[in-house]
């Protein structure tokens, strides 16, 4: 276990695992609709649209789907665990998810939500995660064991995904 639950990535480590991440899943970051989904989504992904929480006056199924992800997360992680907390052109963390959000705890870094910003949690070795993608507004999930965990309550709070396994559904 960490000796703090959430730590910033030192710079070095902050470039090794951005360019990682830009490799493996092609990241190509861009508010323009021709060039999304952003990233390539895995084979093992489901992604949902966001756009259905805009008419959530108290945040009920916002809180929802983040409670869910964050369960989904720490569960997929286990007791020892660390995921990284990505958070584009900002600092980004490694933290131990069984030992933050709980009470007299640190606060989980970032949100499955992407508040104005691309926020992605990664397992260490990239095997699952998610994708938050502010224009798009969309929610990526990808990773069997995280997918198994979750997207029966995801796809409660947001309903019919837009995209399994990087291809549309029909249902856009």
């Amino acid at each position: 276990m960490m000796e703090d639950p959430v730590t910033a990535l030192p710079e070095a480590e902050y470039q090794r695992v951005w360019d990682r991440f830009y490799e493996e899943f092609n990241f190509r970051p861009s508010t323009s609709s021709f060039k999304w989904p952003g990233i390539k989504e895995p084979v093992a992904s489901v992604t949902w649209s966001l756009t259905g929480l805009d008419d959530d006056p108290g945040y009920e199924r916002l809180d929802r789907l983040v409670e869910a992800v964050k369960q989904g997360l720490a569960s997929c992680a286990g007791p020892q665990g660390t995921l990284f907390a990505l958070d584009w052109q900002h600092t980004s963390y490694r933290f131990a998810p069984q030992a933050v959000g709980g009470p007299g705890q640190a606060a989980w870094p970032l949100s499955p939500y992407p508040d104005g910003d691309y926020y992605i949690y990664l397992s260490e070795d990239f095997r699952y995660g998610s994708f938050g993608h502010p224009w798009e507004a969309t929610l990526c999930l990808f990773g069997e064991e995280l997918l198994d965990a979750v997207s029966v309550e995801v796809g409660k709070v947001l309903g019919p995904p837009v995209r399994r396994s990087g291809k549309a559904t029909g249902l856009a």
